[in-house]
């Protein structure tokens, strides 16, 4: 409490009250008269004027006369300050005044702007407020309140004097961020680590100190940090990438510094990644690799084929795409422009500057001499020459091709012995080892070094099957150097199969094929010697009926008659048999007895049957 020039004993303020009004009632005084002040022998206290505006209100003199009696006059009274706490009760004690309430003659009145807030209740100055309008201290224009006390006493001149009320603030009000629980901040990619990226402000109607943290539980909160936490700033932790992340989400608070309640605040921060110019062209398609945390995108080299002395119309097809680069930044992609880097060869070609494609403009004279050209091609941003990417395009030159390949004979005969071992060449009259050879006079000595040998499969009725169902993918297999192999375990003796052997050009795609009669000898059988050599040399010739398992003369009337079986062969495929039987679980059918035939000189076995080249 403070007194301003006083004239008598000091008038004290008891501060915050939470005394109420006297109800209303019979003994309630008459309504006040023309001139807004109270005059009788009670005690008058405010009747509050809804029928008047709040204009008259703020003029309306509060009175009460007051008796007075031994020179408890206006001389006792002074200035008064005092205070009262925010949000307090109708009918609070705000001051008492001195003097005896039971004396006369003495009038009363409260004037001034604030006087509103105030009403008479004898001696006592009490809040005046009501359910529709509190006393809020951050909706005052000021936390101050003043208003005039008038004095007047019979016989003497009217006396004012000041009275000032501080409304205290009490912690009402929670702080709360500016706009939506949800706010959105764009930042490039290319801001610098530990710059400030944005401010999160919050509002405290109550005015209190407020401290700003990051909640380290949110999403991305390693990315942001505040270093000084009472000014909201939020700075960047550490590089963004637009490439591995668009969008980030933070969750700042704000919290009481200076209140024991420690009121806060949350905001949800999203954070959109602009993406920045900071990433090279790239060839496509291209191969993402890992490196250190990083995914690094390698270019691929570019494959093309054209022929010796040709000028191929319109742009080169490469493999595995068409030359194509675009700009590493996903959000910005500006525009490439390709070139060709000066090299060797680099004059035969052109390069569209805005597509990339490339076209041969001189041929290539031979394809000896140059078997292929290695192109260096650069795709750059138009608008930054320094980002560039630069990759290799391989022009393969290919001999003119006139001929396709070619077997030297429509089918060949073959032979293969049955026996425990998996792998077996195919064999051809006299022992020799069956190889396969498509001849392509394109190229010197007939060797194409591009072609490729398969197996066809066959149809339903052009082999005799096998009792297992093995397919023939499973028995045979052509090896790239045109020999082909049979599993000799799963063939049974006396068994012939119709195979069909493709030969392809890669390059080209042209194709040719041949057949190979294949029969199956008896394990330890060697196979029968060329029947033309048997003519030749006088003997009596064999039947190529009976050799190779087609039709043949009167000799041979049946064309799947099988070859005589050698001594102690009989033994040996019952051996083999029960190795078949022991690794497979069951066993084979008891085969057919081979008709014989009358030995002559060219059915001699020798003794030692050639081996097989594989082991």
């Amino acid at each position: 409490m403070r007194r301003w020039a006083p004239r008598s004993a000091a008038l004290r303020g008891p501060g915050a009250g939470t005394l109420l009004p006297p109800a209303p009632g019979p003994g309630r005084p008459p309504p006040p008269n023309q001139a807004g002040c109270h005059r009788g022998p009670h005690p008058w206290t405010l009747v509050p004027m809804a029928a008047r505006s709040c204009l008259v209100l703020l003029a309306a003199c509060l009175a009460l006369q007051l008796a007075t009696a031994g020179g408890d006059g206006c001389s006792s009274f002074g200035n008064l300050f005092t205070e009262i706490m925010e949000n307090s009760a109708h009918g609070s004690l705000v001051a008492q005044l001195p003097g005896d309430t039971g004396s006369g003659g003495l009038q009363l009145c409260l004037a001034g702007d604030d006087a509103v807030w105030f009403y008479l209740d004898g001696r006592s100055i009490r809040l005046n407020v009501s359910a529709g309008r509190t006393l809020d201290r951050e909706e005052l224009e000021s936390p101050v309140l003043m208003v005039a006390l008038t004095c007047a006493e019979d016989g003497f001149s009217p006396v004012e004097y000041r009275i000032i009320v501080q409304v205290l603030n009490e912690n009402d009000n929670r702080p709360h961020f500016q706009g939506a629980t949800v706010l959105t901040h764009n930042i490039s990619e290319l801001a610098a680590v530990h710059s400030v990226v944005f401010s999160a402000q919050a509002e405290d109607a109550d005015g209190d100190t407020l401290m700003y943290v990051i909640d380290t539980a949110s999403p991305d909160a390693r990315f942001f940090r505040i270093d000084l936490p009472n000014s909201g700033k939020v700075v960047l932790a550490r590089a963004l990438d637009f490439e591995s992340r668009q969008q980030l989400e933070v969750v700042v608070t704000a919290v009481e510094m200076n209140t024991k309640e420690r009121f806060n605040a949350s905001a949800r921060v999203r954070v959109n990644v602009l993406d920045g110019d900071d990433q090279y062209p790239r060839f496509l398609p291209c191969a993402p690799r890992a490196h250190h945390g990083l995914t690094v995108c390698t270019s691929p080299i570019y494959t093309a084929n054209v022929t010796e002395g040709q000028l191929q119309g319109g742009p080169l097809s490469f493999s595995p795409g068409s030359v194509y680069a675009e700009d590493g930044d996903r959000g910005l992609r500006a525009a490439i422009t390709y070139a060709l880097l000066a090299g060797q060869e680099s004059s035969r070609f052109h390069i569209d500057n805005m597509t990339g494609a490339i076209t041969l403009v001189r041929a290539v004279e031979s394809s000896r001499r140059t078997p292929a050209i290695s192109l260096s091609v650069m795709a750059s941003q138009v608008n930054d020459a320094n980002k560039y990417a630069v990759t290799q395009a391989v022009v393969r030159v290919l001999a003119a091709n006139r001929y396709p390949p070619r077997f030297a004979r429509p089918s060949y005969q073959a032979f293969v012995p049955a026996g425990a071992r998996e792998a077996a060449l195919l064999l051809t009259f006299g022992g020799n080892v069956l190889a396969l050879r498509a001849h392509d006079p394109d190229f010197p000595e007939g060797v194409n070094p591009q072609v490729r040998y398969s197996l066809q499969l066959p149809s339903a009725n052009q082999s005799q099957g096998h009792p297992h169902g093995h397919g023939h993918h499973q028995l045979f297999q052509v090896m790239p150097n045109g020999l082909v192999v049979a599993r000799a375990d799963l063939l049974r003796p006396a068994q012939t199969y119709h195979l069909q052997v493709l030969a392809r050009d890669e390059e080209s795609g042209e194709t040719s094929n041949t057949t190979v009669e294949l029969e199956v000898l008896w394990p330890g059988q060697a196979a029968p010697r060329d029947p033309s050599e048997v003519g030749g040399s006088g003997r009596t010739p064999l039947n190529p009926g009976i050799l190779g398992g087609g039709p043949g003369g009167p000799s041979a009337p049946d064309h799947h008659h099988p070859l005589p079986r050698p001594e102690g062969a009989e033994e040996e495929a019952e051996a083999a048999a029960d190795s078949r039987q022991s690794s497979s679980g069951h066993r084979e059918a008891p085969q057919r007895e081979p008709e014989v035939v009358p030995a002559g000189p060219c059915w001699q076995i020798p003794s030692e049957p050639p081996q097989p080249l594989l082991p």
